[in-house]
């Protein structure tokens, strides 16, 4: 479908002596009014229930940036320098944007979205119904499903390059508690509850504790996980010390109601937040 949109990007990216002509300036524009409206994805799930990571879009993203210069602009009183413009036409779109959130032209916000004092980068893709509460932040290029609560504080991290990473991806229905970090391309299922101070990377031990022997993964949360901050005792030639790990403390069931708060879908296996 975007063939001929792809092969421009994909020569630009080789060859930067082709970002002054009007045919490659133009499709870069075309792929980020594109990104803006939700026609175009940076990652798209598949019918298998993979993700496919479109790096050529986000080759798009990462060009976007040498060919505009840095202008001011204002929102009353408020002034900023820099070379995208602010997100507009909220009312059109159906979102409802709280003073003072910012989401960024080439962001898509999907009918429903709640936009508490925020921040929404380019490239990231936030489905209907999501709330992202206060001073939460979505960044570049990342991928936030349907019905998704982003508490309070929680930093989900962005990536352009290198253009093969995966960006952060929090699939539909999730409920990531206060201060929760999730960054360098971490999975996080649907339905799955995130615990406040959770903090998820590539790299963190996820310890699924609910059955006789421990079930180890990185980088990704299983569907209707329930998951609370951890650690674990590791060994260092200066002597024993504890390390940040997420646990897996439960299952949410198939019946839950996929509305129901942070709060009490916590407290339904004893944690307190």
């Amino acid at each position: 479908m975007y063939t001929e949109l792809k092969n421009k990007i994909e020569r630009a990216w080789e060859d930067a002596t082709l970002l002054h002509e009007p045919e490659i300036l133009d499709a870069i524009e075309q792929v980020v009014a594109l990104l803006d409206r939700g026609e175009l994805r940076v990652a798209e799930p598949k019918e298998d229930g993979t993700w496919q990571v479109n790096e050529w879009v986000k080759k798009a993203v990462i060009l976007y940036f040498p060919t505009h210069e840095m202008t001011t602009s204002h929102a009353g009183d408020l002034e900023f320098y820099d070379k995208l413009p602010l997100k507009h036409g909220y009312k059109e779109l159906g979102v409802r944007v709280v003073p003072h959130a910012v989401a960024r032209y080439g962001a898509y916000l999907a009918k429903g979205v709640i936009m508490m004092p925020s921040y929404v980068n380019i490239g990231a893709y936030v489905d209907s119904g999501t709330m992202v509460d206060t001073w939460a932040t979505v960044g570049s290029c990342a991928q936030i499903g349907k019905g998704v609560h982003l508490s309070g504080g929680v930093g989900i991290g962005g990536v352009l390059e290198p253009v093969q990473a995966a960006p952060v991806i929090v699939e539909d229905n999730c409920f990531l508690g206060s201060r929760c970090i999730v960054v360098e391309g971490a999975h996080i299922c649907r339905e799955a509850v995130l615990g406040a101070n959770t903090v998820i990377t590539a790299s963190t031990k996820i310890i699924d504790v609910t059955g006789a022997e421990p079930v180890e993964y990185r980088g990704y949360v299983p569907p209707r996980s329930v998951v609370i901050p951890g650690s674990y005792t590791r060994h260092y030639p200066a002597g024993d010390y504890q390390v940040s790990c997420a646990l897996i403390i439960g299952h949410r069931k198939e019946s839950t109601d996929k509305k129901t708060s942070l709060n009490d879908a916590l407290r339904d296996f004893g944690v307190s937040v």
